[in-house]
């Protein structure tokens, strides 16, 4: 009887250790928090190596001439070199400079090959509208594009884990 006790008082001791040390689960991100924020760390990375303050939400304002140089770092200056013509009629543009493009190169691997499917992708919708067909047999015309969309994405998920873990620890 000694013996059941005892081992009655152990179990118990080891459940209450193990309750003690078990981890609390953390919540993932999702993937678009994950890829949103490999973006902004890319790209706050790219002003500052550029001696620019990356924009912040309740910052007060910059004056208008370094406003116009950080957007132009961020997003790029020039004639906007890559394009797509929607079936809605709308011209969608982007630049290849500017941090933002080199963050999605790094992210995605292909920059003007992300610009044509998130593009394309994000107007799915509007393109059923506009066309009169089934958002089914929308994306059924654009099987090609969402393939690429999802595997881009994944790429992003990938590469955007090394850079928010941070430097490793020695």
């Amino acid at each position: 009887m000694r013996h059941l006790a005892r081992t009655a008082a152990a179990l118990t001791v080891a459940g209450l250790l193990t309750a003690c040390t078990a981890t609390v689960p953390v919540p993932r991100p999702s993937t678009d928090d994950l890829i949103k924020a490999a973006t902004q760390h890319l790209t706050d990375t790219c002003l500052t190596g550029r001696g620019l303050a990356p924009p912040r939400p309740g910052r007060s304002p910059l004056p208008v001439a370094e406003q116009r140089r950080v957007d132009g770092a961020l997003f790029g200056t020039g004639r906007a070199e890559l394009s797509l013509r929607l079936p809605t009629g709308y011209v969608v543009r982007a630049h290849t400079d500017g941090c933002l493009a080199a963050a999605q190169r790094r992210l995605y691997g292909d920059q003007r090959r992300w610009f044509q499917v998130s593009v394309t992708v994000g107007n799915l919708r509007p393109e059923a509208t506009h066309t009169h067909r089934t958002l089914a047999a929308v994306r059924a015309r654009h099987r090609a594009e969402l393939a690429d969309w999802r595997r881009m994405r994944e790429r992003a998920v990938r590469a955007a884990g090394p850079l928010l873990a941070g430097p490793p620890v020695q």
